[in-house]
């Protein structure tokens, strides 16, 4: 009867032992799958905010290009709040910013200024997005 209860124990145990290895498997696949799923959302997002961020504004109508920089910010903010990295959420924070804070007398009046500091915050953008 010892025998057997010895052999019993030793396969509960050796079912218990692969009952854990399989558990830290699944949970290696989960854990690797999510990372799989961040990464892709944070190249979406990515793209998503460079896309916005160097679409052209129109250039006939500095009133109109305003508004088109206004509603590019405020996409751009909804955006930053998919964001997982802070890195990129910063970047895109700072880009909403500016684009946001545009008025009529940054595009007619100092135009040079306003694209300076949008282009380095697309720039910035562009780091932050590169692995």
């Amino acid at each position: 009867m010892r025998t057997s209860t010895r052999l019993a124990t030793a396969v509960t145990g050796l079912v218990a032992v692969g009952a854990l290895t399989a558990c830290g498997a699944v949970q290696e696949a989960a854990d690797t799958a999510n990372a799989v799923a961040n990464t892709a959302n944070a190249v979406q997002v990515c793209a998503d905010a460079l896309s916005r961020a160097t679409t052209s504004f129109d250039t006939s109508s500095p009133e109109r290009a305003v508004d088109q920089a206004h509603e590019t910010a405020a996409s751009l903010g909804d955006l930053a709040s998919q964001a997982a990295d802070t890195t990129v959420n910063q970047a895109i924070t700072a880009l909403a910013g500016t684009l946001g804070g545009v008025t009529l007398d940054d595009l007619v009046v100092r135009p040079a200024v306003w694209l300076e500091t949008k282009a380095r915050q697309v720039a910035a953008l562009t780091t932050a997005c590169t692995p």
